[in-house]
């Protein structure tokens, strides 16, 4: 009797350590872009094993499906991503991520297609949270004194307000001395911020798109030089699930992504770019003749009623004497006249970098102002020694120096369209906001 009862506690625990997960989540499950037939998961596991996604619509749990199973490799930093297909528009689908046919927790999550609206509804309201700069501290490689990063609690606040995705503006991670002279070292950076705790709560809690910037591209103020930019452009790529990245004659990361009546034109700052004060060279370039092509082009072709150009470095600012297209006089000067002489309705700017947070109007004549708002930084320390405190382009009332991020609010019908720009504090506190009707825009 006692060897029979000895053997059922051997198979039983036998069969729980086979249904046990072999692996746990690092990093996610993070929703990418998302269509309105399609969706993208990304997830990090903490080690080797095999990994599915079921999903259903909320409410019709017999409709579960489960995606075919996918290997986490120590190649690819055990990172995953599921393109999911022949979803239904304006529908909330629950997810849950498996080891093999196991849930590896028992928290249930969800994902949210686009709404089929042209030609069968007003166009949707929603809200887009932005910002950049966001800095997690690592002791052994950070330097001495007083900690860069901090105020992480930032990320429950975003994710609070729920929005229908983060836009991430660059500076997403901070490269260290230590990280940036190897493709392992970038990777190690990538894995390490993707890990911070405060974070998941937002990984999870929406979907994300992001633009990089210096130092998630290589080291400070760094451009096409960087050794290492492929293999930068390729983890990049591995953390990030945005619809896809450059041209197939043009690498990089820039692409265009929808939203309701709004397009968002995500540029490359990085990899084309020239030194910004390289001395002599009068045709340098920050995005690169392909680059502002393919930009000219989507741009021209945008039926959105808001187009944003999404930059890491600010675009109109003349007074910025640190990286700026300002320092790119040519390119930026020849890209204004095209768009002026082509008359492109709705267009307005949007960049990160500065570790402040401000929204500025340049003036054209014969045409709309041009907006740009400048949303920085996330966790990183804020900048207070800002050199356009005078700057006449500057909406009063908008400069923030401490951590925040911003809000982009979409409503009203079709006739009477605006949108809202917003600042909000680590706390979730709103700072200022401004309306700016699409009228203002043509």
């Amino acid at each position: 009797m006692q060897n029979s009862i000895g053997l059922f506690v051997v198979l039983a625990l036998a069969c729980l350590a086979e249904a046990a997960p072999a692996w746990t989540l690092h990093a996610g499950p993070m929703p990418g872009w998302v269509g309105m037939r399609s969706a993208a998961i990304w997830l990090q596991a903490d080690g080797p094993g095999i990994a599915r996604v079921a999903y259903w619509p909320v409410g019709a749990a017999h409709k579960r499906v489960q995606t075919d199973a996918q290997a986490l490799s120590v190649e690819f930093d055990y990172v995953t991503l599921f393109e999911i297909t022949e979803l239904d528009p304006g529908t909330t689908y629950a997810y849950e991520v498996l080891d093999g046919d196991t849930a590896i927790s028992s928290e249930v999550l969800r994902f949210h297609t686009q709404v089929l609206w042209q030609w069968h509804a007003p166009p949707p309201d929603f809200e887009v949270a932005v910002g950049s700069c966001s800095y997690t501290n690592d002791p052994p490689f950070d330097r001495p004194g007083k900690p860069y990063g901090g105020g992480y609690g930032i990320f429950k606040h975003i994710a609070a307000l729920q929005p229908a995705f983060m836009l991430w503006l660059g500076d997403n991670v901070y490269l260290r001395e230590a990280d940036f002279l190897s493709r392992g070292g970038v990777a190690y950076r990538y894995r390490y911020a993707r890990n911070l705790n405060e974070l998941q709560p937002l990984l999870r809690g929406t979907h994300h798109v992001a633009i990089w910037d210096d130092h998630d591209y290589g080291p400070n103020n760094s451009n096409r030089a960087y050794g290492f930019k492929r293999e930068s452009l390729e983890i990049f790529k591995r953390y990030w699930a945005n619809p896809n990245y450059g041209q197939p004659d043009v690498p990089g990361i820039f692409t265009s992504v929808s939203y309701g009546d709004a397009e968002f034109f995500l540029m490359d700052n990085r990899y084309h770019r020239d030194a910004d004060h390289a001395a002599g060279l009068k045709d340098k370039q920050m995005f690169g003749r392909d680059q502002i092509r393919w930009l000219k082009n989507a741009l021209r072709v945008s039926r959105a009623r808001f187009k944003f150009i999404v930059n890491g470095s600010e675009m109109l600012n003349r007074h910025n004497r640190f990286e700026g297209w300002n320092h790119f006089p040519r390119e930026q000067g020849d890209f204004l006249a095209w768009l002026t002489a082509n008359r492109i309705p709705g267009v307005m700017f949007l960049s990160g970098d500065r570790h402040f947070t401000k929204l500025a109007s340049t003036s054209r004549q014969g045409t709309y102002d041009l907006y740009e708002l400048t949303c920085s930084p996330l966790t990183s320390r804020p900048f207070k020694d800002y050199e356009a405190s005078n700057n006449p382009e500057m909406d009063a009332g908008t400069l923030v120096r401490e951590r925040n991020f911003c809000v982009i609010s979409f409503s009203g019908p079709a006739a009477a369209r605006a949108l809202t720009l917003s600042s909000r504090d680590g706390a979730g506190r709103l700072l200022w906001q401004r309306r700016i009707e699409a009228a203002a825009l043509k």
